[in-house]
């Protein structure tokens, strides 16, 4: 018997951008804290993969600011 496969999110979130895009030295937006890999990739990323990505973004905000 297969296992179900676990429920990805239908909605994708809103986008984290501030409309404050530039790079810090570290890498990271001034505004929303992606990396430009992270902001280049945000269309093509899947909900599930969105809504982890603004988890991840959270941590860094307690890290960084």
């Amino acid at each position: 018997m297969v296992a179900p496969k676990p429920m990805e999110p239908v909605e994708r979130p809103p986008s984290p951008c501030i409309n404050v895009c530039s790079l810090d030295a570290r890498g990271y937006c001034v505004g929303c804290l992606r990396t430009g890999e992270e902001i280049g990739r945000w269309i093509s990323m899947s909900a599930a993969e969105q809504w982890q990505l603004l988890a991840v973004l959270t941590e860094r905000r307690k890290l960084t600011r």
